[in-house]
C-alpha cells in the first residue's frame, strides 16, 4: 500500500528507536558497578562481623566497616535502577538512576567548592574527627590500623601535635591511670630505624612527658592536620584528577541514561501512531 510522505508511519514494525549500542552500554555501566557495590557491602559486613560486639558500638560514626556498608548499599540501590532501567526499558526507573545520579554529582561538586571556600571550618571538622579516631584509637582494629598507617605514611603523630594521644583513655598522662601505656604514643609515630629487623611497638612510651626537642628524636612531633593541608596543597593536580575521575562515569551514566530515556519516549509515540493508523489505506 501507498504510504504518506514524510509520516511517522512510514517507518518499518520492526523500526525501532532505542538504539541496542547505547541500551547494553548503560546496562554494562550499570552491571559493572552493581558488583561493585555487592563487593563493598561483603567486605564491610564481614569486618563488621570480625568484631567484638562492645568494639562495634563504640564507634560507630569512624568505624571504615559502617562507611564501606553504607556507600555500597547505596551504590547497590542506584545500580540496580539503571541496570534493571536499561534491560526493561523503563521510563521510571532510568529517570530516578539519572536524578539520583545528578544528584550525588551537585553533592560532590558543592562540598568541593564549599570546602575550598570555607577551608578553615573544613579543617576544623578534619581535627574533630581525627581527635574523635584518637580517642577510640584501641576500640576497634581497623581504626587502628587506618591511624597507625596515616601517621607513617604522613611522618607526624597526633592531631596538632604528638601529645594530643593524652585524649586517648590508654595514653592518657593523668596520675591515676594504671595503663602501661600511660603517658605514651602508638608506634606508628616512632621515626624508622634502619635496618630495623623487629618493629619495636614500645618505642613511643614515655613520650609525652619530654618536652619537644628530646621527643623529636625518637617520634615524629608535628600533628598530622597540618601534614595533611601541606599535601593537599602540593598534590592539587592529582586530587583533581581523582575528582575527574569520579565525575567521569557519573556524567557517562547521566548522558547515556537520558539518551535512552529519549529515544525509548520516541518508540512509545511511534507505536502509539502505527496503533491509531493501522485502519488507515494510506498507511
Amino acid at each position: 500500500m501507498a504510504r504518506r510522505p514524510g509520516a511517522p508511519g512510514a517507518y518499518r514494525d520492526e523500526f525501532s528507536f532505542v538504539s541496542p549500542l547505547v541500551k547494553y552500554l548503560l546496562f554494562f555501566f550499570n552491571m559493572l558497578f552493581w558488583v561493585i557495590s555487592m563487593v563493598l557491602v561483603a567486605v564491610g559486613v564481614y569486618a563488621r562481623l570480625m568484631k567484638h560486639a562492645e568494639a562495634a558500638l563504640a564507634c560507630l560514626a569512624v568505624d571504615p566497616a559502617i562507611l564501606l556498608i553504607v556507600v555500597g548499599v547505596l551504590m547497590f540501590l542506584l545500580t540496580f535502577c539503571g541496570y534493571i532501567g536499561s534491560l526493561r526499558e523503563n521510563i521510571c526507573l532510568l529517570q530516578t538512576f539519572s536524578l539520583c545520579l545528578t544528584i550525588v554529582f551537585l553533592l560532590q561538586l558543592a562540598a568541593g567548592i564549599l570546602g575550598f571556600v570555607f577551608s578553615d571550618k573544613a579543617r576544623g571538622k578534619v581535627s574533630e574527627i581525627i581527635n574523635n579516631a584518637i580517642v577510640h584509637y584501641r576500640d576497634d582494629l581497623d581504626l587502628q590500623n587506618l591511624i597507625d598507617f596515616g601517621q607513617k605514611e604522613f611522618s607526624c603523630c597526633g592531631g596538632i601535635s604528638y601529645k594530643d594521644w593524652s585524649q586517648n583513655m590508654y595514653f592518657n598522662c593523668s596520675e591515676d591511670n594504671p595503663s602501661r601505656e600511660r603517658c605514651s604514643v602508638p608506634y606508628s609515630c616512632c621515626l624508622p630505624v634502619p635496618d630495623q629487623a623487629v618493629i619495636n611497638t614500645m618505642c613511643g612510651q614515655g613520650m609525652q612527658e619530654v618536652d619537644y626537642l628530646e621527643a623529636s628524636k625518637v617520634i615524629y612531633t608535628n600533628g598530622c592536620i597540618d601534614k595533611l593541608v601541606n599535601w593537599i596543597h602540593s598534590n592539587l593536580f592529582l586530587l583533581g584528577g581523582v575528582a575527574l575521575g569520579l565525575a567521569i562515569p557519573q556524567l557517562v551514566g547521566i548522558l547515556l541514561s537520558q539518551i535512552l530515556v529519549n529515544q525509548i519516549k520516541d518508540q512509545i509515540k511511534l507505536q502509539l501512531y502505527n496503533q491509531q493508523h493501522q485502519a488507515d489505506p494510506w498507511y
